[in-house]
């Protein structure tokens, strides 16, 4: 790609990545999340990125009436309060109202699965269901429902990797279940790649076919992408670890908890432990950003590519945005 067309593509491309890093938007709406979710606030100090809260999407409320619509269908909960619909309408908020909706919808579903295993009936056993395309669980009949819309238009490559990061969050459901078992505890080197599986690898995966795009299987492989992915994931994975630490009623699966079991630390400093590696962490991604191999693409594939990295650069302040809002932790 030497033409002067393609190299103002890829400038383009470029520019749209650096605005989400400094992207200067609305006003916050009024705080009801949890205490704990308060402990965040250092990092829009520390974080560029994460200096002023994500703008909403303009459809926000048909986005809301949406999710409802298809919870009330499925049989599952979506509460206003809770709010996942303004996560994915920030997350989203440069993309179409349908994008946001979809990307609402598998967030309703898993968090729904993520408290089903944690404080429910529900066995590990409903990721084989899932696999096998059984519907005899509430949550299965959901999931056959958002699979049905979502992989429609999606390759059997992209199938076959969300499929695997299904695969990929139920042995880490497994391994926590074993280890509560047996009252072992992650050690601090083990856990982030054991959090990258029980958070939801596959949520990733759906950014694509939320914005109607399929990002190169090559491009999957390359360190950048890769770091890129799980910095994003282990962002807002551990941001929820500090926000949803006094719901865990003692579970040792949440890094502030591991901090201060493992290094002595007190709750605050283990709490600030944590805002550390969170605030590295974001560095991380937005380095990895920088070096994609943009200019190894053609330019509609690079505009694809920068669409679903915009929305993984923009998804760490959404997060931080709806949990010092959503009721879910308060």
């Amino acid at each position: 790609m030497n033409t002067a067309v393609s190299t103002t593509v890829i400038d383009t491309v470029r520019t749209a990545l650096r605005s989400v890093l400094h992207w200067k938007p609305l006003m916050p709406r009024p705080r009801r999340g949890g205490a704990a979710a308060l402990a965040l606030l250092p990092l829009t100090e520390r974080v560029p990125a994460m200096a002023a809260p994500c703008r909403m999407h303009p459809s926000v409320y048909a986005i809301e009436a949406a999710v409802i619509d298809w919870a009330r269908r499925t049989g599952l909960r979506a509460d206003p309060g809770v709010g996942f619909h303004r996560m994915a309408g920030r997350a989203f908020a440069e993309f179409d109202a349908a994008a946001a909706a979809l990307f609402a919808q598998w967030l309703t579903w898993l968090f729904h699965l993520d408290d089903e295993l944690d404080e429910g009936p529900c066995s590990l056993e409903i990721f084989q269901g899932m696999l096998q395309g059984s519907v005899s669980h509430p949550l299965e009949a959901a999931f056959a429902d958002l699979w049905r819309v979502t992989s429609a238009r999606m390759s059997d490559q992209w199938r076959g990797r969300f499929a695997m990061n299904l695969r990929r969050q139920h042995d880490a459901c497994r391994t926590e279940a074993d280890n509560r078992a047996a009252g072992r505890m992650p050690t601090l080197e083990e856990y982030p790649a054991l959090r990258r599986g029980t958070v939801g690898p596959y949520l990733y995966d759906l950014v694509e076919p939320c914005l109607r795009v399929e990002v190169p299987a090559w491009m999957h492989e390359t360190e950048p992408w890769q770091e890129l992915v799980n910095a994003c994931s282990d962002v807002t994975a551990w941001c929820n670890d500090v926000a949803s630490r006094p719901k865990e009623r003692g579970d040792v699966h949440n890094f502030v908890v591991l901090a201060m079991r493992q290094l002595g630390l007190g709750e605050r400093e283990a709490g600030s432990w944590v805002l550390d590696r969170i605030a590295r962490r974001c560095q991380d991604m937005h380095e990895a950003a920088r070096r994609l191999p943009l200019d190894e693409l053609a330019p509609k594939a690079a505009r694809d590519v920068s669409k679903v990295a915009c929305a993984y650069l923009a998804a760490p302040r959404a997060h931080l945005d709806w949990l010092l809002e959503s009721t879910r932790y308060a």
